[in-house]
């Protein structure tokens, strides 16, 4: 005899939600202790889209900085390809450099005790 089918998917934990850092997977932070550039920024992105800047800034302000940047990029684009211009926009080294080193500035000021106020 056998039993009938179960009415639905049955979960013994909750979801991963992006404003619950428990069910949200963080390998390197669990292995390691130490916060990468992108801990926080899924929970980042749920706060600006439901317009909560300030919950946005507190769990990576990195990220923040660089939807900001992506908006601006994407503008420009935008209006390059309206007016009939080539729609790339290039890079220099240096630019990749200094991206680059604003990156690991922000990694290791919020992995140090005086840059707390940085984890997510």
């Amino acid at each position: 005899m056998c039993s009938p089918p179960s009415p639905g998917p049955s979960r013994t934990s909750a979801p991963s939600t992006p404003t619950n850092p428990a069910t949200t997977p963080l390998p390197l932070l669990r292995l390691t202790g130490i916060y990468c550039p992108g801990c926080g920024g899924l929970r980042s992105a749920h706060a600006v889209v439901h317009g909560d800047l300030t919950t946005a800034l507190g769990a990576n302000a990195l990220a923040v900085a660089g939807y900001a940047l992506f908006a601006v990029v994407w503008a420009v684009w935008v209006v390059r390809v309206a007016r009939g211009r080539p729609p790339g926009i290039e890079l220099r080294p240096a630019q990749l450099w200094a991206v680059g080193a604003v990156i690991t500035v922000f990694t290791l000021v919020r992995n140090l005790p005086f840059g707390s106020w940085l984890h997510p």
